[in-house]
């Protein structure tokens, strides 16, 4: 694998060294997505299973997973790893109701309190994706903070196997997060189906979860429709940027890239260095592991799209990935703590040499739900907070009127909102006249 020296390329260079993978013909993706919607919005249930019959290679009788089912697959499931998921699942309940948001109130004025209170998202959906590998460790990082934020309904749509069947792990992943209402759907249909409704399948107000150019196409489709559903965030193939030292193992580094490389074809995986040394010995052992892993065929096609950047020194490094914006951020430098307050856009970091992004996809505590595609520029990973809303409120006593009123007025006039100002001078002449 070529060596690119950063301060040898220009800037179409540069751009070029840290493009993502292209996604297809976008314009067949969209319109092929646009007619599953239709037909599902039009047809529902009936429409889901010619679907499902079509994508899946199964025929369902009923689209929901039944109790029998998910009692099948508690017995199907080892106990070590049930009993790990459970670990996994105790992590992340611990981290995120640390960061779960809570109400305030405070007076802004006498007499003016202001409050901000939390809620629930009424219905979420969550779409646990089973391509090339079914992902129960998603059905956690999504079933957790929706469980911690409260919300009353949560649907769950998974894609079945050719027998009809639905991933045992998944099942006993989502029975542990107290989820009992799971779909038999995948694709663009399952997104529709839960943006929309269908006779088996509650509309919901917002959905979760990552999938493939199909998934996420819809997702974007159904969150520009006002009667469709909001969505978590944009998302897209997975990535990481390793940013190494001379000291960095290479072993643990290419571990990295290739774990990150195995979810598909289309992942992009970036190592940035100091030392010419350590990229070298980095491509050479990214060899020798390929050679001993089973997805050697998705992994040669996403290393295509792999990068090894020669940087100036590890500030060069970090800004090129502020840049770039990865949903994995690895830091395998001496002292790596030191740099984090210079990492400005990424979905998650891992700091020093034990801290593989394996743990974070699976048990740390943190969520692997996070922004793709360079849209750690502005979006965040998935937490309690995208499970809930945060209402204001404002209670106003006729001093607190008096005090802020007269603001209000004077603003609305500069703005020419006249009904506006006399919303406000009205009131202000009742408590000025004495009257209630």
């Amino acid at each position: 694998m070529r060596v690119l020296d950063w301060s040898a390329l220009d800037v179409a260079e540069r751009q070029a060294s840290l493009q993502r993978p292209a996604q297809g013909a976008r314009a067949s993706l969209t319109e092929t997505v646009q007619r599953i919607i239709r037909q599902v919005r039009a047809d529902g249930d009936s429409t889901l299973r010619a679907l499902t019959r079509r994508f899946d290679g199964c025929e369902l009788d009923s689209l929901a997973v039944s109790e029998a089912e998910f009692d099948a697959a508690e017995a199907m499931v080892a106990p070590a790893l049930k009993s790990a998921i459970e670990r996994a699942i105790a992590r992340l309940i611990a981290f995120h109701q640390a960061g779960a948001p809570t109400g305030y109130s405070l007076d802004t004025a006498p007499g003016l309190r202001c409050e901000r209170v939390v809620r629930p998202i009424e219905r979420v959906g969550l779409y646990v994706p089973a391509g090339s590998a079914p992902l129960p460790s998603t059905a956690i990082m999504l079933g957790v903070p929706a469980r911690i934020a409260g919300c009353p309904e949560v649907v769950l749509c998974t894609p079945p196997k050719p027998d009809g069947s639905v991933d045992a792990t998944v099942l006993v992943a989502a029975r542990l997060c107290g989820i009992s209402r799971v779909l038999k759907l995948g694709g663009a249909q399952a997104v529709a189906a839960m943006a929309y409704g269908s006779e088996s399948v509650p509309k919901c107000d917002k959905i979760f979860g990552p999938g493939n150019a199909f998934v996420t196409e819809a997702k974007l489709q159904v969150a520009t429709d006002p009667e469709g559903a909001a969505i978590d965030m944009p998302a897209g193939p997975s990535e990481v940027l390793v940013i190494a030292d001379a000291a960095a193992s290479p072993e643990f580094v290419a571990a990295d890239l290739l774990s990150q490389a195995e979810h598909g074809p289309d992942s992009q995986v970036l190592l940035l260095s100091d030392s010419r040394a350590l990229l070298d010995a980095v491509a050479i052992e990214l060899e020798r592991q390929t050679a001993e892993l089973p997805r050697q065929e998705i992994l040669a096609k996403a290393l295509v799209h792999a990068r090894l950047i020669l940087t100036r020194d590890i500030a060069e490094a970090i800004d090129i990935s502020n840049r770039y914006a990865p949903e994995h951020l690895i830091l395998q430098v001496d002292t790596p703590r030191q740099w984090l307050p210079r990492v400005s856009s990424a979905g998650s970091v891992f700091l020093g040499a034990l801290a593989p992004e394996a743990l974070g996809d699976y048990c740390s505590g943190t969520n692997h739900v996070l922004p793709t595609y360079g849209a750690a520029r502005a979006y965040s990973g998935v937490s309690v907070a995208s499970f809930v809303k945060l209402i204001t409120v404002q209670e106003v006593s006729a001093e607190g009127l008096s005090t802020a009123g007269p603001d209000a007025a004077e603003m609305a006039r500069a703005e020419g909102l006249i009904a506006h100002e006399r919303a406000v001078t009205r009131r202000l002449a009742t408590i000025a006249g004495g009257r209630p």
